[in-house]
C-alpha cells in the first residue's frame, strides 16, 4: 500500500503529562499533533490557527485547570470540538462542562480507555464541528427559520459537500479523482477544483494532496 498523501487530522494537545502525551501520540498516530501544557499557550495557538479536534486535560501546568479555560477556548474556536479529560472532576461537574453554548463535547475519565478514546476522537471528526454546522443549517432551512434564498441554499451545500470531501479525503492512499468527485455530487469539475482549493487555504487538507491547487487557483 502507498503512503499516505495527508496527514489526516489536525489535532491540539492541552496536556503536561508527558507519559499522558506519549500515550496520546500513539493513539493519534497519523495526525497533526500540536501539544501545550498550559491553557494560556492553547488560547496563543488558538489566534493564529484552528485544529480540526481539541483535547483538554484538566489538571494543567502552572495551576491552570482545562475546565476553566473552556469558555475562552470555545469563544477562540466556536466550531472545533472539544474532549475534555479528568481523573479529577465530578459528576456534577463533568455535566457542568458539557451544558450551554461554550461547553465541550465529551468528558473522558482518567485513566482513559483507548478504545473509548479512539471512537470519540473518530466521531469528533467526522460528526461534531463543521459536521454540525451543516446540519444546524439545513435544519433550520427546513424550518424555514432562516432565509433559503438561492446564495444561501448554494452556500449550505457547498459547506454539506466540502464536509464530506474531507471525510473521504483524510486519510487517503491516492488523490482525489476530480472526475468521480464530481458525478458523485452532481456538480461540475470546476466546482470540485474550488473545493479543494477552499479547504486547502484553510488548512483543512494538505496542500501535497492537490499540488496544481495553486496553478488552477491562478487560472481562475
Amino acid at each position: 500500500m502507498s503512503a499516505r498523501l495527508t496527514n489526516m487530522a489536525s489535532i491540539l494537545i492541552v496536556e503536561d503529562d508527558p507519559k499522558q502525551l506519549k500515550l496520546y501520540g500513539k493513539a493519534l498516530r497519523g495526525h497533526s499533533l500540536t501539544c501545550v501544557a498550559t491553557g494560556s499557550a492553547a488560547l496563543k495557538v488558538l489566534a493564529s490557527t484552528k485544529p480540526d479536534l481539541i483535547i483538554l486535560d484538566n489538571i494543567l501546568d502552572e495551576g491552570e485547570k482545562g475546565v476553566d479555560f473552556l469558555p475562552q477556548v470555545k469563544a477562540a474556536a466556536a466550531h472545533v470540538p472539544v474532549i475534555l479529560i479528568s481523573g479529577t472532576l465530578k459528576i456534577r461537574e463533568q455535566l457542568a462542562a458539557l451544558q450551554g453554548p461554550r461547553a465541550a463535547h465529551y468528558v473522558l475519565e482518567k485513566p482513559v480507555d483507548l478504545d473509548e478514546f479512539d471512537k470519540t476522537v473518530e466521531i469528533a471528526l467526522t460528526e461534531c464541528g463543521l459536521g454540525e454546522t451543516v446540519a444546524a443549517l439545513q435544519s433550520l432551512e427546513r424550518a424555514e427559520k432562516i432565509e433559503s434564498s438561492e446564495p444561501d441554499r448554494r452556500f449550505t451545500e457547498r459547506l454539506a459537500r466540502q464536509h464530506e470531501l474531507i471525510k473521504r479525503l483524510r486519510g487517503a492512499n491516492e488523490r482525489p479523482n476530480i472526475s468521480a468527485f464530481a458525478r458523485d455530487f452532481d456538480v461540475s469539475r470546476k466546482t470540485i477544483i474550488r473545493d479543494l482549493q477552499d479547504l486547502i487555504r484553510r488548512g483543512q487538507l494538505p496542500e501535497e494532496l492537490y499540488p496544481e491547487w495553486r496553478q488552477e487557483a491562478d487560472a481562475d
